[in-house]
């Protein structure tokens, strides 16, 4: 839109957002090309660790800044988290405060310098994308390596303190409603604003797909917790093929795959490849034992699958249940498999969730609800 046309804004990023290929890097990269969409100039700060500089930034920012991130033992003894004082940088700083544009920082990883009295003048604000306190103690449920359980529990202390910074931040962007009531009992100026995404519209196909698909990035515990859980308890003994699909599956994983002959496991897939599993699989099959943020897999199998079921914790204050069918349940879930699988997904159903994914999930839409708080 004309009215932000020009303006700048920087924002700092975890890492760098180019590819787009898991949930946080998706959400800052379709961030920043709705923004730039709108005419905003982004200068972009990115941490680099084990991903490559990008051409691709550079068509849609007006600068980018590599930084590299410190290294385990630099940090971990600090008193804030590691998360965040790995992403101290002095240059960092200097580019911040070498002109009054209003500051972005992705995430509670970025916020080193948030109460910093250089930047006391400067329009910051934080996009939320986790309790990462709260994050960090699931993930620590969920790991069995005792030493990184461990790990997982002293930085969940860590961020828990270290999130008191949020107070001086003069916007808050929460990524889901369950963060946003949760950020509102504390903080003002707390705006819900949905996950950004690779979709700009919905390309769901109406008909029959012959699979149920679940996917996710399976080097993550609560990913193959899911996977393990839906390869055993759901996928087994049914006469419908499943396939699992996801970034360096555990070993433990393939060894329980290789005895369910109707499961598949597809390594590592490509981009193109995993968009072409959710959009030809009947169901996808989407369960999480995390009830945090808002899952991206879940909005990318809204826009371009068949049928959704999910268990609760997956949709719980979204409000995406009404798209979805919704069971904790394994034997219910199977039901429900049985029952889909004989239905037709149809134009009425595609046609419902534009209607619902139009009116609070569109990339375009959000990114004039940041421009307005950081411009205005």
């Amino acid at each position: 839109m004309d009215i932000y046309s020009g303006k700048s804004l920087h924002i700092v990023s975890f890492n760098v957002p180019y590819p787009p290929d898991y949930g946080g890097v998706i959400d800052v990269f379709y961030k920043i090309r709705a923004l730039y969409r709108l005419g905003i100039k982004i200068h972009l700060h990115c941490f680099h660790y084990g991903r490559e500089q990008s051409k691709e930034l550079n068509e849609i920012c007006e600068k980018v800044h590599y930084y590299p991130r410190r290294k385990f033992y630099q940090a971990i003894y600090s008193k804030v988290p590691y998360i965040v004082g790995s992403r101290k940088n002095d240059e960092l700083l200097e580019n911040l405060i070498a002109d009054d544009y209003p500051v972005l920082f992705e995430g509670l990883h970025t916020c080193f310098y948030l109460n910093h009295p250089l930047l006391k003048n400067k329009v910051k604000a934080v996009r939320m994308h986790n309790v990462e306190w709260d994050y960090y103690r699931s993930l620590k449920e969920a790991e069995r390596n005792y030493l990184i359980k461990f790990y997982f529990y002293y930085e969940s202390k860590k961020l828990k303190r270290f999130e008191d910074d949020l107070k001086y931040a003069d916007k808050i962007f929460a990524i889901s409603k369950s963060d946003y009531e949760y950020l509102r009992l504390s903080y003002e100026n707390i705006f819900y604003v949905s996950a950004f995404h690779n979709n700009d519209d919905i390309t769901s196909k109406p008909g029959k797909g012959n699979y149920i698909l679940y996917q996710g990035n399976l080097s993550v515990a609560e990913n193959n917790q899911a996977a393990m859980f839906i390869a055993k308890k759901i996928a087994e003994g049914m006469p419908y093929n499943f396939v699992i699909a996801g970034k360096e599956p555990t070993s433990a994983l393939k060894k329980e795959i290789k005895n369910i002959p109707n499961i598949e496991l597809v390594e590592s897939p490509s981009f193109e490849k995993m968009s072409e599993l959710m959009s030809n699989a009947h169901i996808n099959l989407l369960f999480t034992f995390q009830n945090t943020g808002i899952k991206l897999k879940l909005l990318n199998s809204l826009y371009r699958g068949r049928f959704c079921l999910v268990n609760s914790k997956m949709v719980n204050y979204t409000g995406l249940e009404r798209l979805c069918v919704v069971e904790d349940n394994p034997n219910a879930a199977k039901r429900d498999i049985t029952s889909l699988m004989d239905a037709e997904f149809t134009m009425e159903d595609i046609e419902k969730r534009k209607r619902v994914l139009d009116a609070g999930f569109g990339n375009e839409a959000n990114a004039l609800k940041i421009a307005k708080e950081m411009f205005f």
